[in-house]
């Protein structure tokens, strides 16, 4: 009984020297990041302004000013211009991309340009570090003269610009787990039956979907498929004859990004249509007023 309260007590001696170097760690992290966040925060809505002064460069305005870039929400800015302009998209997007490169922690975002009047979107596209992934349409077609702003919202980096309250907190919290796993009583688990390697495909009529891998096998043929596309198609293949909404689908694709791009799900569903045309039992069909459906035919 004495040698089990020895353990117990080095143990305990252990966790809490652990315990008291990680809180250490957690606060010189949360301090440290304080002024390289700062710093890169600016760093940003300086070429977000380098933006706006190019913009107005190739529409050929050479005297008009960039107002003040306004932060419009978390990790939101709107870029807004004195005078009315017009923009080629191809050069707002090569702009946008070529500048924002220079800042980190901006691989993924989404560009809309507002009509001042009404805020309606005039020109929209997403960039994702995956290139895959990237939205891009309309090129090629000169905007007319009007008052524009420049929205453009970021993909939240994670930790590396949180503040620092919910780090600390978020330290303790892990903290405050690991002593209680480290004193719960271990039980011993039992040993699940490891499926084999088909557990990722799911059979939609004579076609098969390789969820892990991103790939339909049709008649033998291969064919890739992008990470969005994928999401969608697995959405599909989980209610199979089922209307799914609109809705649904774009909160479930694109909620954790921060942001849902409505226009975006017509056009990964018309990519999807015609990578499932060499099977003429399965077809994404409009329910008009409701949504979608994958019927897919005996």
């Amino acid at each position: 009984m004495s040698d089990s309260r020895i353990l117990l007590s080095g143990k305990r001696k252990y966790l809490v020297g652990l315990i008291l170097l990680s809180f250490i760690s957690v606060i010189c992290v949360a301090f440290s990041m304080k002024g390289s966040d700062d710093f890169d925060i600016a760093r940003r809505e300086v070429l977000l302004r380098r933006i706006g002064h190019e913009l107005l460069l190739q529409s050929g305005d050479s005297t008009s000013r960039v107002l003040p870039v306004e932060k419009s929400g978390d990790n939101e800015y709107r870029i807004r211009f004195e005078k009315e302009l017009t923009f080629q998209p191809d050069s707002l997007v090569s702009t946008t991309q070529r500048l924002l490169a220079q800042a980190p922690f901006t691989t993924d975002y989404v560009v809309n340009v507002l009509n001042c009047a009404d805020a309606s979107v005039a020109y929209g596209y997403a960039i994702s570090k995956n290139k895959k992934d990237d939205i891009i349409a309309c090129l090629g077609r000169k905007q007319p003269v009007a008052c524009y702003i420049i929205n453009i919202k970021f993909k939240p980096p994670g930790i590396t610009t949180a503040k620092n309250r919910y780090l600390l907190r978020g330290g303790l919290f892990c903290l405050a787990v690991i002593g209680f796993i480290f004193f719960r009583p271990v039980k011993p688990r039992k040993v699940l039956p490891v499926d084999d390697q088909h557990t990722n495909m799911i059979t939609l009529g004579t076609v098969l979907f390789d969820t892990k891998n991103r790939k339909l096998v049709i008649d033998g043929t291969t064919t890739d498929l992008t990470g969005t596309e994928a999401r969608v198609l697995s959405i599909f293949a989980k209610s199979q004859n089922e209307i799914i909404e609109r809705s649904r689908l774009q909160k479930e694709i694109w909620e954790d990004e921060g942001v849902i791009v409505g226009r975006s799900l017509d056009m990964f569903i018309s990519k999807l249509r015609k990578k499932l045309e060499p099977d003429p039992n399965i077809k994404i069909v409009v329910v008009r007023g409701k949504g979608y459906k994958l019927e897919i035919s005996a």
